[in-house]
């Protein structure tokens, strides 16, 4: 038996709900699906997001109304659901959603963006340290950890379809790569490019410009995953064609059962 996982980051879940969402979800099927930037709360919600085809979800909104916010969906029964991972300042906006099946940790995470200004950059820089000094922890506890999400970075220029033109633009600021590289240093992998070393494909489009009719884009939605998990991975993708969003959604297989 295997586990199939997606991420996507669907850029308000009310818009995506109307431009197709549950036909993806009943087409692709997934086993453990992760969202980002769902911009809603779960009372403001139809039932037929909260419990689509059998999923159950689980959803953790940002304090401040209309913004950011996480959600899983799933057809499994983890052990546990947790809301943030322990510091107010991240779960105040509604970041991070995790599920624990025994000892693997799957989390779900919307990293901060750090265009509005250097407090915000400074957010992001610290919001990352902190993820992953709790993800170390987990690890450290004898834990596997995959984590998937939009990182609003891309890592190097094969990640994006202008490197030289955005070297000052924060999603590709040096201090944003290095972070990206210094997760890799703590023996977690890019999955997606550790598989297809050599791929340029892109996760992101502006909406402006006709990036993305142009392939104007920019690899910023990754799963990470702690070393020990990387010998279960079959396969990783990217579903580029899929529309709903000014992203698309990435995921992989791996042979776990789950259920």
């Amino acid at each position: 038996m295997s586990t199939t996982l997606i991420s996507w980051n669907v850029n308000g879940i009310r818009a995506c709900f109307k431009k197709g969402f549950l036909t993806f979800l009943r087409d692709e099927s997934p086993d453990i699906i992760f969202l980002q930037e769902t911009k809603a709360l779960e009372s403001d919600l139809p039932d037929e997001l909260r419990e689509p085809f059998g999923y159950k979800s689980a959803w953790h909104s940002a304090q401040r109304k209309g913004y950011s916010g996480v959600a899983l969906l799933t057809r499994l029964s983890p052990d546990n659901v947790i809301h943030g991972f322990g510091i107010p300042e991240f779960d105040d906006e509604g970041r991070v959603i995790q599920a624990q099946f025994g000892s693997i940790y799957y989390i779900g995470v919307y990293f901060p963006n750090g265009q509005q200004g250097d407090d915000r950059l400074d957010y992001k820089l610290r919001f990352y340290k902190a993820l992953f000094d709790y993800c170390d922890t987990l690890v450290a506890a004898g834990n596997r950890v995959v984590i998937c999400g939009d990182y609003n970075t891309a890592h190097t220029p094969m990640d994006l379809a202008r490197p030289k033109e955005n070297e000052t633009t924060s999603g590709f600021l040096p201090i944003e790569r290095e972070w990206v590289s210094e997760i890799i240093r703590r023996n977690y992998v890019d999955v997606f490019r550790h598989q297809h070393p050599t791929t340029e494909a892109y996760t992101w489009w502006s909406y402006r410009s006709a990036a993305r009719a142009k392939n104007i884009g920019w690899r910023i939605d990754y799963i990470m995953a702690s070393a020990d998990v990387l010998p279960a991975v079959s396969r990783s993708f990217i579903l580029g064609n899929v529309m709903g969003s000014d992203h698309c959604p990435v995921g992989m297989v791996l042979d776990y059962d789950h259920s």
